[in-house]
């Protein structure tokens, strides 16, 4: 059997997660990355061929997008007008959500291909967890609750600045409550510190902001696993002690990942348009979802 073979826009956290999930599939084959700077990847990737443009790749199957949330619909729109069949996990507000589904799905009718929205970690798996515990206590109450951690993101306008081997950045109130943004990164042997510092406070990307710059050893201790508590008890008036805890340790980039390959996998299976993520997706048949 053919093995289906899937690009990876973008090569933040996720995409090397993606990059991974998809190299040890039996069944899928990494064509490519796409991102904006096509510098060679670092290891194990580094045989990985980089490009601008997907259409810079060889026989590209469908796409994987692993761009910001805030990108994602004019990515996926422009790669769905060129007829390639994209899979995104875009984590949106619930409005927001709505008017990007359609969206994507309006450009995918019209052009005749196939698109997976909402194939993440959350959207995707989570909300598929929770709707199980519905369905087992119909008559309840849940609580989802996260373990305290730091949630950090790659930034390719960090690694694009010399001297800067990995960057990660995130947001957190100060002392006082107002937003700042910290940046971590790892520098290259020889690498001026305070250079790097003043090209970082002067990148567009972080101009005008208060954010502070801490230089790192390794990032991979900021990068621990990710914790949650999802819990749901039976309604007292129901007479019965019934619950259910699901308490997890798990990489929130790789169980996106895995969720983003399985929905590229249901791709060939499907009617053009945008399908929200479902567990056994490839066997729903269309019936005029919008």
């Amino acid at each position: 059997m053919r093995r289906l073979r899937l690009a990876i826009v973008g090569f933040g956290r996720l995409g090397r997660a993606c990059a991974a999930a998809v190299e040890e599939a039996p069944d899928l084959a990494l064509a490519g990355v796409v991102r904006r700077h096509p510098a060679p990847l670092p290891a194990p990737f580094a045989a990985v061929r980089v490009a601008q443009h997907v259409r810079d790749l060889e026989s590209v199957d469908a796409a994987l997008l692993c761009v910001p949330a805030n990108d994602t619909a004019a990515v996926a729109t422009g790669l769905l007008q060129g007829g390639l069949p994209v899979v995104e996990c875009a984590q949106l507000g619930e409005r927001a959500r709505s008017e990007h589904y359609s969206l994507l799905d309006s450009v995918a009718r019209r052009h005749r291909v196939r698109a997976v929205v909402g194939a993440g970690w959350d959207p995707g798996a989570l909300p598929l967890l929770q709707r199980l515990f519905e369905v087992l206590i119909p008559r309840g109450h849940t609580q989802i609750g996260k373990h305290p951690g730091m949630t950090l993101h790659h930034s390719a306008a960090l690694e694009d600045i010399p001297g800067v081997t990995e960057a990660l950045s995130g947001q957190w109130p100060d002392a006082e409550g107002k937003p700042k943004r910290y940046v971590y990164v790892q520098l290259a042997e020889g690498a001026d510190a305070q250079r790097v510092q003043a090209a970082i406070l002067s990148d567009p990307v972080f101009a005008g902001e208060a954010t502070e710059v801490l230089q790192m050893a390794d990032l991979a201790t900021l990068e621990a696993p990710e914790g949650l508590v999802v819990e749901r008890r039976a309604a007292p008036k129901v007479g019965e002690h019934q619950s259910l805890t699901l308490d997890a340790r798990f990489e929130a980039a790789a169980f996106a990942a895995r969720v983003m390959s399985d929905a590229a996998r249901a791709l060939p299976f499907l009617s053009p348009g945008a399908h929200p993520y479902a567990l056994g997706l490839r066997h729903v048949p269309d019936t005029g979802r919008h």
